[in-house]
């Protein structure tokens, strides 16, 4: 839905021998699609949805149609291996001679009820690879015995978005000014960790008092979070902000002095990814992030890492960095350099496009029968 998820997409556009076609919907949930005249190079089709906004069930009305018209060389599709969605391009592709390729995130082995793992095995048996976001997610294909080439691509971050930008009207805007800005941004849900960011900040609150803790997010935790801020005397710490268009993300970090990022795993669910570290990273903001799922990965020597569910380690962190001001300059330089490095828009499409090039180049002999 987002414009700058789909920057990866405008830099392989860029490239003189390539033409993308993208099949996107008018919205996902309560979430619009953003147009972006930046897509002038993108052949962009928007198609109803049948379940819109529910995960792994949903698929598009006259995919078949767009599909014939465009007439792809290669088909990504941008899905689970084990949604309709998924079925549903890769049998157009099979029918039609075209080699299709999904994107997988899933980094826990979870064994499917059907249909979803009639799907699984149908998909497996009819795509000539698969993207795994991370390493740890390829172990998972290769766990549920998907034996072809997978190539490992994370996701990227647009730092012509996301960058350094020290507007002092972007602390003003959320009455940040004087404050010492330790942020939060995500779903309000407890696997996220925002209990633990919570009792972490607490005692914090008393030692420096120009401490602000910034939530940027929606959710069904805020109610009880809110509740018990009140019963603490610390409601006034706290400062609430609904989520916000991709373009006001980047406003909203530049006025931040740490993120937070306390991700909690649970028995169906560890962070897969954390796309806030690299945007933030990108705008050169310290990031301290727990030990769940792939956050110290992609953390790397950039940013802080404490135990996941450890609220007296994080603790320590932040008023670590509250008072280290060359550790907190080291870090934004660090994180930076490393999105630069591994985490572009334009390094991601450079590694989409050398896959889809090996594809095309040995689709005659990958190329699964119908």
């Amino acid at each position: 839905m987002t414009s700058s998820y789909r920057a990866k997409l405008r830099c392989l556009a860029d490239r003189a021998d390539i033409e993308i076609g993208v099949v996107i919907g008018p919205a996902w949930g309560p979430w619009a699609f953003e147009e972006d005249p930046a897509d002038a190079n993108l052949s962009i089709f928007v198609l109803s949805q049948v379940f819109n906004g529910r995960n792994h069930f949903h698929w598009y009305r006259g995919l078949t149609q767009v599909i014939d018209t465009f007439k792809p060389d290669l088909l990504h599709i941008d899905e689970e291996h084990y949604s309709v969605v998924t079925a549903q391009a890769v049998y157009i592709a099979s029918r039609r001679g075209i080699p299709a390729i999904f994107q997988s995130w899933q980094n826990i082995y979870k064994r499917y009820p059907w249909p979803f793992s009639g799907i699984e095995r149908f998909v497996f048996n009819r795509v000539v690879a698969g993207i795994a976001g991370t390493e740890s997610i390829a172990q998972v294909l290769r766990q549920k015995g998907f034996a072809k080439p997978i190539a490992i691509i994370p996701l990227g971050t647009d730092t012509e978005l996301f960058y350094h930008d020290p507007n002092p009207g972007y602390r003003t805007r959320w009455g940040l000014e004087n404050r010492y800005a330790v942020g939060f941004v995500g779903r309000l849900v407890e696997s996220k960790g925002l209990e633990d960011l919570l009792h972490a900040a607490a005692p914090l609150f008393s030692q420096y008092p120009d401490l602000a803790l910034v939530v940027a997010g929606q959710g069904p935790y805020r109610d009880a979070a809110q509740a018990w801020l009140a019963t603490q005397g610390w409601s006034d710490k706290v400062i609430w902000i609904p989520w916000l268009a991709s373009h006001e993300m980047p406003k909203l970090m530049n006025s931040l002095d740490v993120l937070v990022v306390p991700s909690r795993t649970t028995p169906r669910w560890k962070e897969q990814f954390g796309r806030v570290i690299t945007e933030a990273m990108a705008v050169g903001l310290p990031v301290i992030g727990s030990s769940s799922g792939e956050i110290p990965q992609v953390i790397g020597d950039a940013g802080l890492v404490f135990p996941e569910g450890d609220a007296t380690k994080l603790s320590e962190q932040i008023s670590r960095l509250y008072h280290d001001a060359a550790l907190r300059q080291r870090l934004s330089s660090d994180g930076q350099t490393r999105v630069a490095a591994h985490f572009s828009q334009e390094v991601i499409a450079t590694r989409l496009y050398a896959l889809y090039q090996e594809l095309l180049d040995a689709s005659s002999t990958l190329l699964p029968d119908a």
